[in-house]
This record gives structure tokens, sequence and C-alpha cells, in this order.
């Protein structure tokens, strides 16, 4: 009923009078159809399937992946932009969920984490903030976070392996996994050697 009322209102009345039933249905059956999208499948394949660091733990002892870790804060703009525009890339999407178990991460929430046998928290967290500067986190702390958005990276035994700060671009971001990915990063012990990688990699992620 509201859509068929929103109809006649953007048709107008004066319209609307001189059609007869026969046409007004039409219209009205026309815009139904075009208005409307099939909602896909599988939703999921969308979307990076985000969990918790514990559950990404877990899965690694059944099927070895290395862990990306998006740690973030609720008042970050790039990360709001990392999220909006890297994040749902369809490439990045497709990569991540085949390659990478993903870890999403707020440095100064007050979630409790147990990593490597200890707990951390954030004791000084303050409700009232939050979603403006709060707490670090100090789990935060403890993975050498500095700035947000930091993407941090862990092996396949949820080894660090180093962060990653600032808001990337798919293709930007693309060169990262797939060198963490192909182990590419062990034999980078220079910076000359980071810059070779660099300038000989071709991305294929679409932007």
């Amino acid at each position: 009923m509201l859509l068929k009322r929103s109809i006649f209102c953007k048709l107008g009345t004066t319209f609307a009078t001189h059609l007869n039933m026969k046409n007004i249905l039409f219209v009205f059956t026309l815009a139904l159809f075009t208005s409307f999208k099939p909602i896909p499948k599988d939703t999921t394949a969308n979307k990076i399937n985000w969990i918790t660091i514990e559950e990404a733990i877990e899965l690694q002892k059944k099927e070895p992946r290395k862990i990306m870790m998006d740690v973030y804060t609720n008042w970050c703009g790039p990360c709001k932009m990392l999220d909006k525009n890297t994040f749902q890339n369809p490439d990045v999407v497709d990569y991540m969920n085949k390659n990478y178990y993903a870890v999403k991460f707020n440095a100064e929430g007050n979630d409790t984490v147990d990593f490597q046998d200890k707990t951390f928290t954030n004791p000084n967290y303050d409700p009232a903030k939050a979603n403006r500067r709060n707490s670090p986190h100090e789990f935060a702390r403890f993975l050498k976070v500095k700035a947000y958005p930091t993407m941090v990276f862990f092996d396949e035994e949820a080894n660090y392996i180093t962060p990653i700060s600032g808001y990337l671009k798919p293709q930007q971001l693309e060169l990262y996994l797939k060198m963490f990915k192909a182990d590419a990063h062990k034999d980078m012990d220079t910076q000359e050697k980071f810059n070779a990688y660099y300038k000989a990699f071709k991305p294929t992620f679409k932007e």
C-alpha cells in the first residue's frame, strides 16, 4: 500500500486523473517489478567473514591460515573509509574469505581478549565515551598499535608478524595480503628488498 501511494504521489494528481484504471494498474505493476531486486542466494559471499581472535585461533587448529586483524576505533574516520571502500570491495572480500581469518578488534573497546595464555582487558574504559576517544585496550598496546586503522598480521600459528597502519585502497591492501600469504616477507630484511617487491608487484584487484 505504501509503495502504491508513493507512486501516485510522484505521478501527480493531474496525470492520474487522465489515466483510466487499466493504465494505472499497468504503471503500478511496471514500477513494482522494475524496483524489485532479487536477494542473492549467498549473502555471506558479499561480506568478509569477521570473527574474534579466539575464534580464529580455534579455526587455525583445523585449517591453518594466516590472520588479518583490523584494529579500529569508533571515532576513526579512516577506519570507516576502510570499511566502506576497501573491505566491501568484491576482490578483497573473495581473497580474504578464501585465504585468511579476518578479525575485527576495537582498540578502545571493552572486550576481554584471551591470547597466548594471557587475558587482556580495558580497565579504564568509560562507557560514556563509547563513540569518542577512550582508554586504549591492553591488547592494542600488546600489538604495538599506535595509529588507526592498523591491520595486524599473524602467521598460521597466531604468531605476530607485523602491523600495517593507515587507510589502504584495495590494491594497496592486495600487496600485503599476497605478500604475507606467500611468506615473501621472510626474505625482506632490508628496505631495498621491499622496494623491489613493491615495484615488481602487479595488482589484479579492481578499484
